[in-house]
């Protein structure tokens, strides 16, 4: 028993990574009708901004981790701003394919500006732990648990009690629709890279302690945050999120109980058979297009 729920904790903290990945790449898609695959670019580079901010500075690392958020928001509206705008005519996988590019410029820039060696970014909170069921847990693992889903809890209430939250469903909804019933959807597009950006940004500095600020920290996260996205449905806000706490739960569970080599691929292999036989995810529904 102690085994399993220490597990289950490991896997609430690893889902939540994934989550908050893969609600940045949900709220860009249903706004923009395009896959971000430079999520994980984003929230690498603003990462490093974080880090820097706390080694010259000394401050906690949850400010410094704010800091780098508020980085984040500045660079996703620089992105919607100066990039994806101009590019609003050109197909959906055009726009794709952009963010392959936006993925070498930062992996160029990020070296050039904050060197080439790994940076450490320490836990949120340092020290200590508890037990619960002979299971022994972090206080820094719980934080990022109770903080991820605060922070998506908070984002489901946006979305579906507040105004802009409306905005942002309309946008979703039918774009052309929404321009013409008066929403801001060129507003709307712009705070969804921001809000992505910040995202990402906060799933790199929880995963930083574990493997230190470099260049290819968030290449796994943001696999799993597509994944999480096909296999929870692309058709909503919280399909994604369930779908990466599936991948974080299933990982763990095939890792130590079946094998530790071969535990991610069984992983992706059964997730491939599921999406054979139900394409549009857990959540996700089929499109009947009326006429």
């Amino acid at each position: 028993m102690s085994t399993f729920l220490q597990l289950l904790f490991s896997s609430l903290e690893s889902g939540s990574v994934y989550a908050l990945a893969a609600l940045g790449i949900i709220i860009i898609f249903r706004t923009s009708r395009m896959t971000n695959f430079a999520q994980g670019s984003l929230g690498m580079v603003n990462a490093f901004v974080a880090t820097f901010i706390y080694i010259y500075t000394g401050i906690t690392p949850i400010i410094a981790a704010l800091l780098g958020m508020v980085s984040a928001l500045i660079l996703g509206i620089i992105v919607d701003l100066v990039i994806m705008r101009r590019a609003k005519k050109v197909s959906p996988v055009s726009k794709q394919i952009i963010t392959f590019g936006l993925i070498m410029l930062l992996l160029g820039l990020a070296p050039m500006i904050f060197g080439t060696s790994p940076l450490s970014f320490p836990r949120f909170i340092i020290k200590g732990a508890f037990t619960i069921g002979g299971a022994s847990v972090t206080y820094n693992a719980l934080f990022n648990i109770i903080v991820g889903l605060t922070i998506m809890l908070l984002l489901f209430y946006f979305l579906q009690k507040t105004k802009w939250g409306l905005a942002v469903r309309a946008t979703a909804s039918n774009e052309v629709t929404a321009q013409l019933m008066g929403v801001p959807t060129k507003t709307v597009t712009m705070g969804a890279w921001a809000v992505a950006a910040a995202l990402g940004t906060l799933a790199a500095l929880m995963l930083a302690p574990a493997i230190t600020v470099n260049v290819s920290m968030m290449d796994n996260v943001q696999v799993n945050a597509l994944i999480a996205c096909v296999l929870g449905g692309f058709q909503t806000f919280y399909g994604p999120v369930i779908g990466a706490y599936v991948i974080g739960f299933t990982r763990n569970m095939l890792t130590y109980y079946i094998s530790s080599t071969w535990g991610g691929a069984i992983l992706y292999i059964l997730f491939l058979v599921f999406i054979v036989f139900r394409p549009n995810g857990i959540i996700g529904k089929k499109r009947i297009k009326k006429v």
